[in-house]
């Protein structure tokens, strides 16, 4: 797995939302939600289903602006709601078997996650932190110098969460 002193290419990333913790984890722990908001903004969703369990599986597949499928999986390893999910992520092929990323042959094949739910104030706080797992020394570098990338393409991502943790507290 990755290891623990691996913080010089961990990606990290935290953001605030206008939204209670109960409901943050609601709608990231849901396919029905994740299918409204998962993935970048370009991207619509094709289909997903999640059995949320150690062990269990979220798999997903989006649609690019160019047509192209994209699927992806998350393999919970822990689950402690509403604080934490710690899961396998990568990408897959329509029945969920692992597979290389598709436009980037030397990124890591999995990269373990860890994302905590803290609550302020009736805001939430999510970090993220993640690591690619048993990297080669080419897969390590890829993941390092895609910090600014993984950073941009999250923004997006928890923008369209944001929008629509607001639509549902709008309710």
């Amino acid at each position: 797995m990755a290891g623990e002193n691996d913080d010089d290419i961990a990606f990290t990333l935290e953001r605030w939302f206008d939204a209670p913790r109960d409901l943050v984890w609601k709608v990231y722990t849901n396919a029905e939600h994740l299918s409204h908001w998962w993935g970048p903004p370009n991207f619509t969703w094709v289909k997903g289903t999640m059995d949320l369990k150690p062990g269990g599986m979220f798999h997903y597949g989006m649609r690019g602006p160019n047509g192209q499928i994209m699927w992806g999986k998350f393999v919970y390893h822990e689950i402690a709601a509403p604080e934490r999910l710690v899961f396998v992520n990568a990408f897959s092929d329509e029945n969920g078997a692992t597979t290389p990323n598709p436009w980037m042959p030397d990124w890591p094949l999995e990269t373990l996650n860890t994302v905590t739910f803290t609550e302020e104030n009736g805001r939430t706080l999510i970090s993220m932190r993640g690591l690619p797992v048993n990297p080669t020394e080419a897969q390590r570098q890829m993941f390092k110098g895609a910090k600014p990338q993984m950073q941009a393409g999250f923004k997006g991502t928890l923008d369209k969460l944001a929008d629509y943790l607001a639509q549902q507290q709008a309710k």
